[in-house]
């Protein structure tokens, strides 16, 4: 399952510096507005320490964890959706992702010039808002005329049409984000073709100075305020001192700095698991001596959906699923041990996958 994250921001919020600790991509960091004029891409390894202790158990031939494709796009700005800036060639790349993430600059640094000469992240995000809701807003209008001819006819989809696509037009003039819109799943998919950009959901990363990166600090408390009734998820990490982590070599050192720090884990091993739960996602496994494998799947899944996510044959061929629960796994020590114990069950096509389930498919296509 490909899962892509969008990077948004003003200029200088720490969006670059942030990617080059999620990926193994490099892109510029200057003190400069505009110094990424490409989108980024770079690949994110899902940290998840129960893929390393499965294979520590099996010791396969090799490890294969998921993986997000991140995608850093150049700092917008107030006029963004006209065409400012760089806004129109990066608001198309937004539409691609999943969900977004968006972030804020939480600290005052004199060295670091803002665009907007001052530090306001609550100023920042509405700024942000509005150019995607004017993005979103240009692509409803479009539609729209097309709608009302459609909807001439008297053809009741194309009726229907109509109306959510004027209840979109009244939400984003009234400078609210699709997301907050309250739509029922039917309505969702007719629509669904326009991926409008703040339909997507987002997780608000607030970039912090060090001494605030374990309790925040008077910016991240108005982030958190303002976006209490969102349905979205809020983070504090501070990139530069992320930057630093990154650059360590093994994992002792970067576990002696965090403890250091008062942090239990990376900021950015926080985000990843923040975007799954924003994104309603989860994992199971399938390990064996050739390969332990981590497969992403949405929550609620079932077990023919999940196994289609290693290959179509699977779903559309699929007799049962072998499933051990992780703990079990770990607990006895191996797949035989689990099944002489009875440990290992057989499930059938409505089984609802759960988090950390070990998984075997018998399939015949």
């Amino acid at each position: 399952m490909a899962l892509k994250c969008g990077i948004v921001g003003l200029p200088n919020v720490g969006k670059s510096t942030l990617f080059n600790c999620l990926s193994s991509a490099k892109a510029q960091s200057a003190n400069f507005p505009f110094c990424t004029i490409e989108p980024n891409v770079g690949i994110i390894t899902v940290p998840d320490e129960r893929l390393n202790k499965l294979s520590e158990l099996v010791k396969p031939e090799r490890i294969m964890p998921t993986t997000v494709e991140i995608v850093d796009i150049a700092g917008l700005v107030k006029g963004a959706s006209k065409g400012e800036g760089l806004g129109n060639q990066f608001l198309g790349n937004i539409r691609e992702c999943n969900a977004i993430i968006h972030v804020l600059r939480c600290f005052d640094d004199g060295n670091i010039i803002h665009v907007d000469g001052s530090v306001d992240p609550v100023r920042d995000k509405d700024v942000i808002d509005m150019e995607l809701q004017l993005k979103d807003l240009e692509a409803v209008e479009k539609r729209l005329d097309k709608a009302k001819k459609a909807a001439r006819t008297g053809d009741k989809e194309a009726m229907k049409m109509l109306a959510i696509i004027e209840k979109y037009q009244s939400h984003l003039e009234a400078g609210k984000s699709i997301r907050s819109l309250e739509m029922d799943e039917e309505s969702m998919k007719l629509v669904g073709d326009m991926q409008l950009i703040t339909e997507k959901p987002v997780l608000y990363v607030c970039n912090v100075d060090e001494d605030s990166a374990v309790s925040g600090n008077k910016h991240t408390k108005a982030v958190e305020e303002l976006v209490k009734d969102e349905e979205c998820e809020v983070m504090y990490l501070c990139a530069g001192m992320e930057s630093d982590i990154s650059e360590l070599e093994t994992f002792e050192e970067k576990q002696m700095f965090l403890e250091e720090l008062g942090l239990e884990e990376p900021g950015v091993s926080y985000l990843i698991k923040k975007a799954y739960k924003l994104l309603k996602l989860e994992t199971y496994f399938t390990a064996g001596v050739k390969e332990v494998r981590a497969w992403t799947i949405d929550v609620g899944m079932k077990a023919p959906q999940a196994a289609g996510v290693i290959h179509t044959d699977f779903e559309k061929g699929f007799i049962r699923a072998e499933v051990i629960k992780y703990v079990d796994f770990v607990e006895l020590g191996s797949e035989a041990t689990c099944r002489e114990k009875g440990k290992l069950n057989v499930e059938g096509k409505e089984y609802v996958v759960q988090d950390g389930d070990v998984m075997h498919f018998r399939f015949n296509v």
